[in-house]
């Protein structure tokens, strides 16, 4: 039961959606964990990856996906594009649209870019990240880590601690675990904590051991440093004195609780380089697997809406 044309966050989306797309992207990761690859639900189909930011692990993890379901995929470097010649994201938007690609994966530095670029292109559009917006696939593809570990989505303690202002991550996750109805604490300074974070029903607090206690899966974040203008934190020294995660803040959470990380990880600021890769505890790991398996089953699900609307 999903019915979207587009995936361009976690807000539109309703919990049986959220499953629906959960259960598919189940069935390519243990597809691909038998070594059946490849599939065919996007053959003779174009995808164009436009990454107008950076981002290696993101397009890589959508490249694999489209291949894998039989898709020709192009990536295009929108840094030294012609926006660099000063075309509009409109004018962008309908040269591509000319082309006329089946599925558009796009990045951009700004909210709401990607909304808009939806608007103008006949094609279903994935928001690979929007500025400080939302960055869906990443929340569903936690999302479907969280489930593997624990048997379920639902009545968890989620703590995600750090960057939580700068983070398109945080917001996502917030906005899915709550429609999943899981109590959500989020632990930080609160110079990284954003304004109005109250309305969306999380515990907010900036110390480590109470936000940790009793947490089924504790969510650290990437210190988006090249967002930052300013004195956010003293220095990374005291950041990790006070909000990394290691052994013995962790012995706050429950003792089967896992340990998350979008990456790419700061460690020895963030978190403990040994408990980043402590295979009883970290799932940093199967996040990474589990992204492909997410994205294909995103793309699987928008070509359907796509050929059916046809």
């Amino acid at each position: 039961m999903f019915t979207q044309r587009h995936l361009l966050g976690i807000e539109p989306l309703h919990p049986v959606e959220i499953a629906a797309l959960l259960d598919r992207a189940d069935h390519y990761a243990e597809a691909t964990r038998r070594g059946e690859k490849h599939g065919d639900a996007l053959e003779g189909l174009t995808q164009i990856n436009m990454f107008f930011e950076n981002s290696t692990r993101t397009q890589a993890s959508f490249e694999i996906a489209g291949k894998r379901l039989g898709a020709d995929v192009m990536n295009m470097a929108m840094q030294a594009s012609s926006l660099k010649k000063g075309e509009t994201l409109i004018d962008t938007a309908l040269t591509l649209n000319a082309m006329r690609p089946d599925l558009l994966v796009v990045r951009h530095p700004h909210s709401g870019a990607v909304n808009l670029l939806a608007e103008k292109v006949n094609c279903a559009v994935l928001n690979a990240g929007d500025g400080r917006h939302e960055h869906p696939t990443q929340a569903l593809l936690d999302a479907l880590t969280i489930r593997r570990a624990k048997g379920r989505l639902h009545r968890l303690t989620v703590a995600i601690c750090g960057d939580i202002a700068h983070s398109r991550v945080a917001r996502s996750n917030l906005i899915l675990l709550g429609k999943m109805e899981n109590r959500v604490r989020l632990i930080g300074p609160p110079t990284l904590m954003p304004s109005g974070i109250g309305e969306f029903g999380v515990e907010v607090t900036d110390d480590m051991e109470e936000g940790l206690k009793g947490a089924d899966v504790v969510m650290m974040l990437r210190l988006q440093k090249e967002r930052m203008d300013g004195g956010f934190i003293p220095s990374e020294r005291e950041y990790y004195h006070r909000f990394g995660l290691d052994a013995a803040k962790l012995a706050n959470a429950k003792p089967d609780a896992i340990v998350m990380h979008p990456g790419p990880m700061n460690r020895g600021v963030e978190i403990d380089g040994t408990l980043a890769d402590d295979i009883n505890r970290s799932v940093i790991q199967e996040q990474v697997e589990m992204g492909v398996a997410v994205r294909m089953a995103a793309m699987d699900l928008l070509a359907q809406n796509l050929a059916k609307a046809g």
